[in-house]
């Protein structure tokens, strides 16, 4: 029997009478070329951190940030919010009743009013939103419940819609629009603003419903079938509304048919979901007047048309009133955050100078030979 033999040129890829790719006489071999990039040997630059370097860097993000943060933090509280809960949990709430009898097949709206006082007066552009607690808008099924060519006006995807839309996909035969959990579930409660004066006569506010959805969505995303066609009712003929609406998409505003169907602004806004359970959401805008304040100190009713229920899910709603600065509306995290990391880079930068100043030297001294 015959030993085997150790053959290192066969280890590494050598092998006799191997042609490789120069053409005869040459080593196939696996080794990387002789590059400095194969080889590793690109030039790098690694920073050297010395106190003269460190120091200055932590003091100067200190002294930017701090002022950032506070200019953001005043801002922000300068913004005026007003907040109500209209869930009617509390048994001496106004909207109790219409909270504990209210269902999805209920035909007749339940209507409640709730009194509330202004202390200081809203300049400039007020916007009203209304808010959702436990309402968890980013779950994944619900998400991709809906067919985004529908919403865009295809008329193929208008009687055949996409099978995401499942369980709300059709309904006694004939296809959903909107098709999906989104649309089915959307917010379609009615809110109301009236204004009490000290002699007892009471004004509604009025309240604009257009402009508060995204211009992309409102002219880009979304879009009726046959365009520009006024006539919605032949537009949408052959399909059904949502399981839980009351009426069908070409009559969420019959008075205004460039906010009617698909490009109907409330439906737009819902349709955009929320990233958190608790959210808000635009719902009207309330424009400045130019001899008083937009909503003037005093009393004021919030009159509710009660079509949601929230109570089967542990949910709340509010209503919000806010003014808006150039940074957007009320958050007073972000100023939070910069006085924060400022204040600890500033302090950390302190620490490290007495740290240097009483250390520094005896290091130095050190490396210094005998």
């Amino acid at each position: 029997m015959m030993a085997s033999t150790y053959n290192a040129k066969e280890e590494d890829g050598h092998h006799s009478g191997a042609v490789g790719p120069g053409g005869p006489g040459t080593i196939k071999t696996k080794k990387p070329d002789n590059t400095a990039f194969k080889q590793q040997r690109l030039p790098a630059w690694q920073p050297i951190l010395t106190a003269g370097t460190v120091l200055p860097a932590f003091f100067v993000i200190g002294l930017i940030f701090i002022p950032i943060g506070i200019g953001l933090f005043v801002t922000s509280n300068n913004i005026k919010e007003f907040e109500i809960d209209y869930t009617g949990v509390d048994e001496n709430s106004p909207c109790h009743v219409c909270s504990n009898n209210y269902a999805w097949n209920n035909t007749v709206p339940c209507q409640c009013f709730i009194p509330f006082t202004l202390s200081q007066p809203f300049e400039n552009n007020v916007f009203m939103y209304y808010g959702l607690s436990n309402f968890y808008q980013n779950h994944r099924r619900y998400v991709k419940s809906r067919d985004d060519s529908q919403l865009n006006g295809d008329k193929n995807s208008l009687v055949n819609p996409s099978k995401e839309c499942e369980p709300y996909r059709k309904n006694g035969g004939l296809p959903i629009a909107p098709c999906g959990a989104i649309a089915n579930s959307l917010f379609n409660d009615t809110l109301e603003l009236l204004y009490n004066f000290p002699n007892s006569t009471t004004i509604e506010i009025p309240l604009t419903k257009t402009g508060i959805a995204w211009w992309t969505d409102k002219h880009v995303k979304f879009r009726n079938p046959g365009g520009n066609n006024n006539n919605l009712t032949a537009a949408f003929a052959g399909t059904t509304k949502p399981v839980n609406w009351r009426k069908p998409v070409f009559e969420l505003d019959p008075r205004d048919p460039n906010n009617n169907g698909f490009v109907n602004e409330d439906f737009i806004v819902w349709m955009r979901t929320a990233a958190l359970p608790t959210f808000r959401k635009l719902y009207r805008i309330i424009h400045k007047n130019k001899d008083m304040p937009t909503l003037p100190a005093g009393n004021y009713t919030l009159a509710v048309t009660y079509n949601y229920p929230v109570l089967s899910f542990d949910g709340r709603k509010r209503m919000i009133l806010s003014t808006i600065s150039w940074m957007g509306g009320k958050n007073p995290f972000l100023g939070i955050a910069y006085m924060t990391v400022g204040s600890v880079c500033f302090f950390l930068g302190v620490v490290l100078l007495i740290i240097h100043h009483n250390y520094g030297s005896r290091s130095n001294n050190a490396d210094i030979p005998n």
